[in-house]
C-alpha cells in the first residue's frame, strides 16, 4: 500500500491502541506532534484517504472506524 508518511504514522498509532477512540483533538497531538491552529478537518480528509487505501485491499471489512460524536478508532479484531 502506498500511503503518505502522515497516513502511515495515523495508521501505525491508530493500530497500536485497538478499540481506543481518539478524537480529532487528540489525533492532532499525538499523530500531527504538534498545536495545530488550522482546520481541524485535517484529520477528517487523512482518515478518508487512508481508509480508501486501506479498505481498498479488503472490500467485506472496515479496519478505520468512527465512534459518532467522539472520534475515530481501530478495529482491530479480525472477522
Amino acid at each position: 500500500i502506498d500511503l503518505t508518511l502522515r497516513e502511515f504514522e495515523l495508521l501505525k498509532f491508530l493500530s497500536s491502541n485497538p478499540g481506543v477512540v481518539f478524537s480529532r483533538e487528540e489525533l492532532l497531538e499525538k499523530v500531527w506532534e504538534y498545536e495545530y491552529y488550522g482546520d481541524i478537518r485535517t484529520v477528517d480528509v487523512t482518515i478518508r484517504r487512508l481508509r480508501e487505501k486501506v479498505e481498498d485491499t479488503s472490500k467485506d471489512y472496515k479496519y478505520i472506524l468512527t465512534k459518532r460524536g467522539v472520534g475515530y478508532y481501530f478495529d482491530g479484531e479480525v472477522k
